[in-house]
């Protein structure tokens, strides 16, 4: 169905670490490692890459800051082929917290940006090819962007980085796979000599059916994670896209059982994927910030009130 040359980049732990701060234990995370390389996986995001200075340590698991060390303790003496890396966010990571490349087990850093601080992160994308990364560039939120300074911030990258990819990102949730289509083809304008990306959200139960048009469109890298987890609606479900492109290099059993052995229990602590409330800020085009406080309050079955606070908020606030 699809080239050879697609990549799958795993977020489970990077993106599911935003439902409960990254305090996943390593045994978990090890597991997840070993599945995602037994599965054939080409890129496994394994965390964010932040500051201590920023974010109290006390407060946050390991995998917001994805130490050096603290991969190594996963990854063991297992030859894996799989790349792994880490996410960085603008602003919220310094110079001294990436070593150069050769003194990590990393091979590979994504910049995570909104269009506005595009000027940010091809500085800071610069900054980690010298360092001997690899890079991309996800823009985030970009179903709340114009099509005049997405194609200047595209051009921008084109002429300035050395990224192998940059990434659509449906932040929201909100997009429609005809809405897919035209942003892939409007990347793959600007874009001569980088590869584009996919990364989905599920509000509106359309993140695998927004990954497989964002491949047909011509996307080489595509984001999913094991059983869709990840913040609110969650995200693509690795184990649907490894098994829809069906090329021999992955294998499906191997997603399959860590679902059965981990994330079975886990859904049982934590709550992700399609529930009304993020459906509902989907198709409104709202951050899920708002439904996440939703669903950790007392009204969290609350539909049709929440509905109503987010369309009309002065007939919600007279009531």
């Amino acid at each position: 169905m699809f080239g050879n040359d697609v990549k799958v980049v795993d977020c489970t732990i990077r993106d599911g670490g935003l439902i409960n701060k990254w305090k996943f234990s390593e045994d978990m995370v090890r597991k997840v490692f070993l599945a995602l390389d037994a599965a054939g996986v080409d890129y496994m995001e394994l965390g964010y890459r932040a500051s201590e200075k920023l974010f109290p340590p006390k407060e946050f698991g390991p995998w917001r800051f994805t130490k050096d060390e603290t991969v190594r303790n996963i990854v063991g003496d297992t030859k894996s082929e799989m790349k792994l890396g880490v996410m960085v966010d603008i602003d919220r990571v310094e110079e001294d917290d990436l070593k150069p490349a050769s003194e990590s087990p990393l091979h590979f850093i994504r910049v995570a940006t909104y269009l506005k601080d595009i000027n940010k992160a091809i500085q800071l994308a610069n900054h980690i090819n010298e360092k001997g990364y690899e890079s991309f560039i996800n823009i985030m939120a970009i179903s709340t962007v114009n099509s005049f300074d997405l194609e200047e911030g595209l051009r921008k990258i084109e002429n300035e980085t050395k990224v192998t990819a940059v990434n659509v990102v449906d932040s929201n949730g909100s997009l429609y796979p005809r809405d897919i289509e035209n942003l892939v083809s409007l990347y793959r304008k600007e874009l001569k000599t980088k590869k584009t990306g996919f990364h989905a959200h599920n509000n509106l139960q359309l993140g695998f059916a927004n990954s497989i048009q964002a491949l047909h469109s011509g996307s080489k890298f595509c984001d999913a994670t094991v059983n869709g987890i990840g913040r609110g609606a969650g995200n693509c479900p690795l184990e649907l896209l490894i098994a829809c492109l069906k090329n021999p290099k992955y294998h499906l059993e191997p997603v399959l059982r860590v679902i059965q052995d981990i994330f079975v229990d886990l859904q049982k602590n934590i709550e992700w994927g399609y529930i009304i409330p993020y459906m509902i800020t989907g198709v409104l085009n709202e951050h899920p910030r708002v439904a996440i406080a939703l669903r950790e309050s007392d009204r969290k079955d609350c539909y049709a009130d929440f509905y109503r606070q987010l369309t009309s908020p002065e007939c919600y606030e007279n009531r």
